[in-house]
C-alpha cells in the first residue's frame, strides 16, 4: 500500500475503528468499471476512496453512547444519525483535505442511489458480492434474485455504511484487493441467495460462513423492528406521543457484559410485551 494511502487509512481507522467500524481503500475507477455510466462516481478514475462498514460491535461501541449523548434528533433514524455523526468526525480529523461522504442510503432527486454499496464493498475487497451470475446454470428461471455481500469474518452480520471520497488525491498505483470468496461452491451459493431472497426473516443466510461475531439479541430485535417504531422500542418516544425534550431513560443494557447464569446484572431494553415484527435489517 502506498505510504500516502496507509497514512490516510490509519487516520480514518483511528477515528472509526474504536467504534466498531472497518475501513477499506479503493480507486473510483474500480467501482465505475463495473457499472453503467448512470451510476458512475463523477471523479477521475485514480481518485482515492474508502469504504466504511459496521461490525456487530458498532451497536454497543457507537450507537448506545450516541443515544445517550445530546446529538440525537427525533424524526430521523437513530442508526443513520449515529453513522453520519461518526463519518463527520472523519472530516474533522482531516481538516486539510477536501472530503465527500456518501452514506449508503443517500439517493439523487430521481431516487437513483448515490452509491451502490455492495459493489463498492466488493471492489474494495471488504466483502464478496454474490449475485445470480455467480451461480452456474442457476435454478431460478424468471424469478428476480437479489445479490448479497458476505464478509469473510462476519458472514452477513455486518452493514455497509457508506464511502469516503477524497477528490484531488489520486493513487494510480494502488494495488487492487480482491474480496475473499468465502462461499465458493455452487450449492453453497444457491443456499445463500435463496436464504437471502426467500428466508431473510430467519437470519440464517448471515451464517453462510461461521462468523467471529453475530448481532446480539438486542440488535436483532432493533433491526427487526420497522424504522417508524424504533424510537418507541428504544424508549425515546411512545407511539402515540410527540418527542420529548427531556433526556430519556434509555432501557438498554450497558457495556458491562452479563456473567453467565446471572441475567439480572443488566436489564433488557425490550418490554416483555413486545414481540418485534420480522423485517430485514442491516
Amino acid at each position: 500500500m502506498e505510504p500516502k494511502v496507509a497514512e490516510l487509512k490509519q487516520k480514518i481507522e483511528d477515528t472509526l475503528c474504536p467504534f466498531g467500524f472497518e475501513v477499506y481503500p479503493f480507486q473510483v475507477a474500480w467501482y465505475n468499471e463495473l457499472l453503467p455510466p448512470a451510476f458512475h462516481l463523477l471523479l477521475p478514475g485514480p481518485t482515492l476512496a474508502f469504504l466504511v462498514l459496521s461490525t456487530p460491535a458498532m451497536f454497543d461501541q457507537a450507537l448506545k453512547p450516541f443515544l445517550q449523548s445530546c446529538h440525537l434528533r427525533m424524526l430521523t433514524d437513530p442508526v443513520d444519525q449515529c453513522v453520519a455523526y461518526h463519518l463527520g468526525r472523519v472530516r474533522e480529523s482531516l481538516p486539510e483535505l477536501q472530503i465527500e461522504v456518501i452514506a449508503d442510503y443517500e439517493v439523487h432527486p430521481n431516487r437513483r442511489p448515490k452509491i451502490l454499496a455492495q459493489t463498492a464493498a466488493h471492489v474494495a475487497g471488504a466483502a464478496y458480492y454474490y449475485q445470480r451470475q455467480d451461480v452456474e446454470a442457476d435454478p431460478w428461471g424468471n424469478q428476480h434474485i437479489s445479490g448479497v455481500c458476505i464478509h469473510p469474518r462476519f458472514g452477513g452480520w455486518f452493514a455497509i455504511r457508506g464511502v469516503v471520497l477524497l477528490p484531488g488525491i489520486e493513487v494510480p498505483d494502488l494495488p487492487p484487493r480482491k474480496p475473499h470468496d468465502c462461499v465458493p461452491t455452487r450449492a453453497a451459493r444457491i443456499a445463500l441467495l435463496e436464504g437471502f431472497n426467500f428466508h431473510w426473516r430467519d437470519w440464517t443466510y448471515r451464517d453462510a460462513v461461521t462468523p467471529q461475531e453475530r448481532y446480539s439479541e438486542e440488535q436483532k430485535a432493533y433491526f427487526s423492528t420497522p424504522p417508524a417504531q424504533r424510537l418507541a422500542l428504544l424508549g425515546l418516544v411512545q407511539p402515540s406521543e410527540k418527542p420529548s425534550s427531556h433526556s430519556p431513560d434509555f432501557p438498554f443494557t450497558t457495556h458491562t457484559p452479563k456473567k453467565p447464569g446471572n441475567p439480572s446484572r443488566a436489564r433488557s431494553w425490550l418490554s416483555p410485551r413486545v414481540s418485534p415484527p420480522a423485517s430485514p435489517g442491516p
